[in-house]
């Protein structure tokens, strides 16, 4: 490959969109992102297809203007969510998220067919709403008429490497995250596609993570302005593709993926699947054979941050704008280092891992006349930090331990959350240079097949940079050890009263 040759990295993510260009030395040329609109509702929480695909399309336009001689794109994108496609290849629903609530009653269905044990044996997942198949069996009952009409059924990742070279297929992590993929066998399961009526016809084909999907189409690579012999790569679930742009490869360290989502990825060869199944933690096939990462997440991580500061933070974002500053550092200056005594519970999405309780909402205890603003800010991110240290405590649990964190994401960039977070999860916590090692990895990826990179270790050494460790502080970890032990018990205690 020509030295004046470039590498991309595109992360299609539930909120925001975003391609960064990379030269072949790891040195970032230029970033395209733009948002992605989304809806949600008690009932519903959608985006639409075309928007997202118009979107995609607008950033690779943009990034290809602005950074000629593009020799490959890794293409990584959030989960679970599909797109069904009629004869036309056009969307026919709005993308049911990860989030959304409904498919419920559907899993419950295939628990009872299956057996919740089986399920697990073979998809890695314990049933729930948030996967494709039940979503995919509620379309079916509630839309019998669309249903007729689908053609292919895509999850983001291939839907937009469909749409660039014709060519449908799906990494290994993306498929993993439907609930109807053999994680064993590294293949659809026709059992469980059967039993929930969907045709793997309809599905894309699943390959290892990091294929090559070929070049891209003449037509699209005249409209978005690229080279015709651009390779378009099928990279990963967004959470893999940010622990291979972090260097994250055994289970020597695990990535922090601190973004909208909050999400720990450890890399292991054993566990005990029982016990992780419990906490509804996914097995997800990774790039290395015979080596799974699991997921432990929160449904709101910066999105509970961003949250506080758009609906209460209204004086410190003015007086950021009048001084030309970054809102989060005005607030980062407001927060004593020290816990505040208010207990937030983050579940304002629903509960994730290990709860897998769509039902559950958010809470803030301990208000007074006195509580100000700073105080929830920081508060939202203490929750976040506790709920991801009960996470790490049952992964333990299952075997999976986790001695050290990289962290990537927009959260990284915030020295007082890292720092936080080492002295509540009780692990070194290094931010790495930079944010987005999601594009990264798809970058490194998308390197490889241009051959640009000979293997993974050679695309770790020129790609990622560290920039800052933070140890944990014993006085610190002393001061929020009792926090943390309230807030263990906060579910149990306010769950039963979002009853109606």
């Amino acid at each position: 490959m020509a030295e004046q040759r470039c590498l991309a990295g595109l992360d299609i993510g539930s909120t925001s969109c975003k391609i960064i260009v990379y030269d072949t030395r790891g040195n970032t040329l230029g970033r395209v992102s733009r948002d992605c609109p989304i809806t949600r509702a008690m009932g519903a929480h959608e985006a639409d297809a075309q928007a997202i695909a118009d979107t995609v399309l607008a950033v690779i336009r943009e990034a290809a203007e602005k950074h000629p001689g593009i020799a490959g794109i890794g293409v990584a994108s959030f989960g679970e969510s599909f797109v069904l496609l009629d004869e036309n290849d056009a969307p026919l629903l709005p993308v049911m998220l990860y989030t959304d609530p409904r498919g419920e009653e559907e899993s419950g269905q295939l628990a009872s067919l299956l057996g919740e044990e089986q399920i697990i044996a073979v998809a890695g997942v314990k049933p729930a709403a948030m996967y494709s198949l039940p979503k995919l069996m509620w379309v079916k009952s509630h839309y019998p008429d669309v249903w007729k009409k689908v053609r292919r059924i895509c999850l983001m990742e291939d839907y937009l490497v469909y749409l660039l070279t014709g060519r449908a297929q799906i990494d290994y992590s993306l498929a993993a995250r439907t609930m109807a993929f053999d994680i064993h066998r590294l293949s659809w399961s026709h059992a469980l596609l059967n039993a929930a009526g969907v045709d793997p016809a309809l599905l894309s084909e699943p390959v290892p993570t990091g294929t090559s999907a070929g070049r891209i189409k003449p037509e699209r690579a005249e409209s978005l302005g690229l080279d015709p012999d651009t390779l378009i790569v099928s990279v990963s679930h967004d959470q893999v593709a940010a622990a291979i742009g972090s260097s994250v490869f055994d289970e020597s360290c695990a990535v922090n993926g601190a973004g909208t989502v909050e999400c720990i990825t450890p890399v292991f060869t054993d566990c005990d699947s029982a016990v992780l199944a419990r906490g509804g933690y996914s097995i997800v096939p990774f790039i290395t054979p015979g080596t799974y990462v699991c997921y432990a997440f929160s449904f709101t991580g910066g999105s509970l941050i961003k949250w506080v500061i758009d609906a209460l933070a209204g004086d410190a974002r003015a007086r950021a704008a009048r001084e030309g500053r970054d809102v989060y550092g005005v607030l980062d200056e407001a927060c004593a280092d020290a816990p505040t005594g208010l207990l937030a519970l983050p579940h304002f999405a629903g509960a994730a891992t290990p709860y897998m309780d769509s039902g559950s909402r958010g809470a803030i205890l301990g208000l007074t006349l006195e509580t100000t603003v700073a105080d929830l800010y920081r508060a939202a991110m203490e929750c976040v930090c506790y709920e991801m240290r009960l996470n790490m405590e049952f992964l333990a649990e299952g075997g999976v331990n986790i001695p050290a964190l990289r962290a990537a994401g927009g959260g990284a960039r915030n020295r007082m959350w890292m720092r936080m977070k080492a002295d509540i999860l009780g692990v070194p916590v290094t931010a790495l240079a930079t944010a987005d090692s999601g594009t990264t990895g798809s970058a490194m990826l998308a390197g490889i097949a241009c051959g640009a990179f000979r293997d993974l270790a050679h695309a770790s050494g020129v790609m990622v940079k560290e920039k800052e460790t933070f140890l944990p502080r014993p006085a610190a970890q002393a001061a929020y050890e009792p926090h943390y032990r309230r807030y263990k018990k906060l579910y149990a205690a306010v769950r039963p009263l979002m009853e109606v």
